[in-house]
């Protein structure tokens, strides 16, 4: 009987290890493969020595916009997720820098919003309660009406599309904002979270501007120890709960019988049985790479459009820059522009705009006494792009470096202690990402619910997917929730 619930999941980032989690508390027998070395994906933890101390970096995801969803996780077992992670408030959420000089703070009440956006304009801050209120309209329809429901067909769109018609999604998420606010310092500010799930904020249907209610509806945490301690904590749960995990081990097929998932086949050539097949990879690599003829989609990475590329500069230095917040948003000159040469023509951008990640502003723990800790991404074109990573990575990072000490972080190339970069060539061959992708396929109207690749396969019914590329799409809160898909594809309700 335990033969026929074994499952197996692929890959152990956020969305494997939330089904993972799910699988088990349904009574199946559960083990996750990975092909790196540990879990979290994306959000795995680099940790490296330099200058006689240990030095830690959180690959990807900076903050934690949804504790609730952790939350239930750990209750599926009788826990609590506060007795395993410390969650500390980010204040603000984001600092906003902008090219003329001026900063916004980005976060906090009605009150405090309002008071930040005034000293921009006045006649913008009057308008937020409307954009609140709209962005909470989207949050109630495509969050929590539709965020968990399964959209197996383009029928299944049938029953939600006027409600979607009557909040206009056709619209983008820059469309809405400048709807309701005239100052362009105001409108980036609260366009450019798509960029945060991999998304155009000029081509980003605007259903995604429900990320602004999410942020207010819980706030914005960090772990106490980064978000690799949120990873270990799932982990160690699992564990406690019988999964088994199996890391170093890329999964090369799955193994059919009959039409239905059987096994999956590591590199190695051991074959992992299973009844249940759940694949936390990329859904585009594994229905063209992993799957048996005539099951196998040669063309479904082509027929899907990818999101950007991320470069990513880990770096430490030997002095604290006390003042700079835990995240810092620099934008460029140019906005559209710069979008359009990323995500259009596939052009490297010389008009750098910066997310920068200080951790140790709200865990002075994370790094060691008198030393500080960063990540600086910049977006840049995916590997559909004509780019020689090999040879730009260097000058790319020295563009950057001088950006962030002229802007940012003076004296910034005598004080660095560590640093390495990682490039859109990491993602294709460490996390298997197609094009190099950071966040899989777009967030765009065409490509959202019933668009983007299903949650469970139309011709292999016991293979289901989780993850970015699925819905309800990137970000922590969409891969931990598509978990919750799958749950109710399997058995029509979610625990």
């Amino acid at each position: 009987m335990q033969s026929q619930k074994k499952a197996v999941v692929i890959g152990a980032g956020f969305g494997g290890l939330a089904a993972a989690l799910r699988l088990t508390a349904r009574g199946h027998p559960t083990t996750v493969v990975d092909n790196l070395a540990g879990p979290g994906g994306r959000g795995v933890e680099f940790v490296r020595q330099a200058a006689g101390h240990r030095f830690k970096y959180d690959a990807g995801p900076t903050v934690l916009t949804a504790p609730v969803l952790f939350e239930e996780l750990f209750a599926l077992f009788g826990e609590k997720l506060a007795d395993h992670v410390h969650l500390l408030p980010v204040t603000p959420w984001y600092r906003m820098r902008f090219a003329d000089g001026s900063v916004l703070n980005y976060g906090g009440s009605t009150a405090e919003i309002q008071a930040e956006i005034a000293r921009f304009s006045p006649a913008d801050a009057e308008r937020y309660p409307a954009f609140l209120e709209h962005s909470r309209k989207l949050f109630e329809k495509g969050y929590v009406e539709l965020g968990t429901q399964a959209f197996p067909g383009l029928l299944s769109m049938a029953k939600v599309a006027p409600a979607m018609a009557r909040l206009r999604v056709d619209r983008s998420v820059y469309q809405v904002t400048a709807h309701y606010f005239s100052d362009e310092r105001i409108r980036r500010a609260f366009s450019i979270q798509p960029l945060l799930i991999g998304g155009n904020p000029f081509d980003t249907t605007s259903i995604y501007s429900l990320i602004h209610y999410i942020e207010r509806q819980w706030g914005i945490w960090f772990p106490q120890g980064g978000m690799a301690a949120l990873v270990q904590a799932l982990v160690r749960l699992a564990e406690r709960h019988g999964v088994t995990f199996v890391w170093n081990s890329r999964a090369t097929s799955i193994v059919l019988e009959d039409g239905m998932a059987c096994g999956v086949q590591l590199q190695s050539g051991e074959v992992l049985p299973a009844a249940t097949v759940v694949a936390n990879a990329d859904p585009g690599h594994v229905l063209s790479e992993m799957l048996p003829a005539p099951h196998r989609v040669p063309r479904a990475i082509a027929k899907k459009k990818y999101s950007m590329g991320l470069f990513v500069w880990y770096f430490s230095t030997r002095r604290v820059y006390g003042d700079v917040a835990h995240h810092t948003i620099l934008f460029g000159n140019t906005y559209r522009e710069v979008l359009g040469k990323i995500f259009d023509t596939h052009e490297l951008p010389d008009d750098l705009s910066i997310y920068l990640h200080r951790p140790t502003a709200t865990d002075s723990s994370y790094a060691p006494e008198g030393y500080d800790s960063f990540y600086a991404l910049v977006p840049v074109p995916n590997l559909q792009a004509d780019i020689d990573w090999s040879a730009t990575e260097a000058p790319f990072k020295a563009l950057l470096r001088s950006e962030l000490e002229k802007r940012i972080l003076p004296g910034l190339a005598e004080a660095i202690v560590d640093e390495f970069c990682v490039t859109p060539k990491y993602f294709a061959s460490e996390l298997l990402a197609p094009q190099g992708s950071g966040f899989s396929i777009q967030p765009t109207l065409m490509q959202s619910a019933a668009f983007r690749f299903p949650n469970q396969s139309p011709h292999v019914k016991n293979l289901y997917f989780v993850g970015a590329g699925t819905h309800p799409g990137a970000g922590v809160p969409g891969v931990v929730t598509s978990a919750k898909v799958v749950e109710r594809l399997m058995y029509g309700s979610i625990q």
